[in-house]
């Protein structure tokens, strides 16, 4: 069994961020530490800036910021291997549908 890890969600309530908040609990609930962050708070922004976040929602693993968009939307092959370290196999799955960019402004990817 792999060690518990923390997990940061920083969002900003924003659909995208709500998806990636719903896809973060999905895989690791229970298994790891899931801290949601909302960005609307002056000291959540201040510790988003430390971990070097740029574009909402974002996710931040032992302190590390995870790379896990891929082209047009949230990549769970991506966020599943960061989370739960390169074991090879995938724990979960699901079905997700295709996103599109809404052209969304500020640092968000959806």
């Amino acid at each position: 069994m792999a060690p518990r890890r923390k997990i940061e969600v920083f969002t900003a309530g924003c659909p995208c961020c709500t998806e990636a908040v719903q896809l973060v609990e999905f895989l690791a609930a229970g298994e790891h530490d899931i801290e949601i962050r909302d960005m609307h708070d002056a000291a959540v922004a201040v510790a988003a800036a430390s971990y070097g976040i740029r574009r909402l929602p974002a996710v931040v693993i032992d302190g590390r910021l995870a790379d896990w968009h891929a082209g047009y939307g949230l990549d769970e092959a991506a966020l599943t291997q960061a989370i739960f370290g390169g074991r090879g196999t995938f724990r979960r799955s699901r079905t997700r549908g295709n996103r599109r960019p809404s052209g969304a402004q500020s640092g968000h990817s959806c």
